[in-house]
C-alpha cells in the first residue's frame, strides 16, 4: 500500500481558492496567514499589484508570496495572481466605469458635487458586491436562529454602532425583543451576563476590530449562546466564534467608507426576523 499523501487539487478560480484558504487557515504559519488575510481582504490589490508592492502592503517579504502560492499548489505567485485577475474580469464593471467617468468629469463639476457623486458610486459598488456575496441559505439559517430567540443582543462599537442602534430602533417598532449593548453606564458585561441559551447575539465589527466586541461575542459563544455576525474578513475575530457570519466589504471614496451595504444587510435581517416571527 502506498504511503503517498494525495495533495489537494490546485484551485481553479477565486471562489475555490477562498474555500481552500478557509479550510486550511488553521495549518498556515504566521506569515502565510498574514498573506491569506491580506489576499481575501484586498483581492483587487492582489490582481493589480506587483509582488513587490503587494509584499509591502501585506508587510511580508516577496518570497513569502511565492511560498503562499506554492502552499496552494501553484508554481509561483504569478499563477495564483491569475485567479484574482479572472475574478475582476467576471465581475460587473458598470459601477467601476461610472466612477471613472465621474472622476474624468470631476474637473467640470463643483467640488461638493464630485464628492457627492463619488460617495453615491461607492455605495452602489458596496450594495452590488454584498448582493452577490451573501449565501441565501446561510441568510435563512441566520434569520431562523435569531427569530426563535427570546432576546437578541446587539453587539457593536465605534463605526459599527450606528448599525446596531438602528436595528434596535427597528426591532422596537416591530415588537421584537432586543437589547442594545453599549451603554454609557458601562454595564455591558453585566447586561450580557443575563443572557441565556434561549437568547442569541448579533455582533458587528470591521477592521480595525473592536476588541471589546470580539471579547463579548466570544464570551456569549462560550456560554452556548449562538452568535450571528457581520464583519469584513474571514480572518475577523468574529468569524471564529459565530454560528453564522457574513462578510461585507464597503467600497470607499477618498479613503472614507460609508455603511451602505452593511445597513442594507442589517435592515433586511431585521425585517426578515420580524416576518419569520409573525408567521410563527
Amino acid at each position: 500500500m502506498s504511503d503517498t499523501v494525495e495533495k489537494p487539487p490546485v484551485p481553479q478560480d477565486f471562489d475555490a481558492l477562498r474555500t481552500a484558504i478557509l479550510e486550511r487557515k488553521g495549518e498556515l504559519p504566521k506569515r502565510l496567514t498574514q498573506v491569506a488575510a491580506y489576499a481575501l481582504d484586498h483581492p483587487d490589490e492582489i490582481a493589480f499589484g506587483t509582488a513587490a508592492s503587494i509584499a509591502i502592503s501585506a508587510a511580508v517579504q516577496p518570497s513569502t508570496l511565492v511560498r503562499f502560492a506554492q502552499h496552494f499548489g501553484f508554481d509561483g505567485f504569478s499563477g495564483l495572481q491569475l485567479l484574482f485577475r479572472a475574478r475582476l474580469r467576471e465581475r460587473t464593471s458598470s459601477y467601476e466605469e461610472r466612477l471613472r467617468t465621474l472622476e474624468q468629469d470631476g474637473a467640470a463639476l463643483a467640488e461638493s458635487t464630485t464628492i457627492f457623486n463619488g460617495f453615491v458610486a461607492a455605495a452602489h459598488r458596496s450594495v452590488d458586491a454584498i448582493a452577490a456575496a451573501v449565501d441565501p441559505d446561510a441568510f435563512e439559517r441566520a434569520v431562523t436562529l435569531l427569530a426563535k430567540s427570546d432576546t437578541i443582543y446587539l453587539i457593536a462599537k465605534r463605526r459599527s454602532y450606528p448599525i446596531s442602534s438602528y436595528m434596535a430602533y427597528a426591532f422596537g417598532k416591530l415588537k421584537v425583543r432586543c437589547q442594545l449593548v453599549g451603554t454609557s453606564a458601562g454595564i455591558d458585561d453585566d447586561m450580557l451576563a443575563m443572557a441565556t441559551s434561549k437568547d442569541a447575539a448579533f455582533a458587528i465589527s470591521f477592521s480595525p476590530y473592536a476588541s471589546e466586541s470580539a471579547a463579548q461575542a466570544r464570551m456569549m459563544a462560550s456560554r452556548g449562546i449562538p452568535v450571528v455576525s457581520l464583519t469584513d474578513s474571514a480572518f475577523s475575530p468574529l468569524a471564529e466564534c459565530s454560528t453564522e457570519w457574513f462578510e461585507v466589504v464597503e467600497a470607499d471614496h477618498a479613503g472614507f467608507r460609508s455603511l451602505s451595504a452593511s445597513m442594507a444587510f442589517a435592515m433586511a435581517l431585521t425585517v426578515s426576523i420580524a416576518e419569520k416571527r409573525r408567521r410563527g
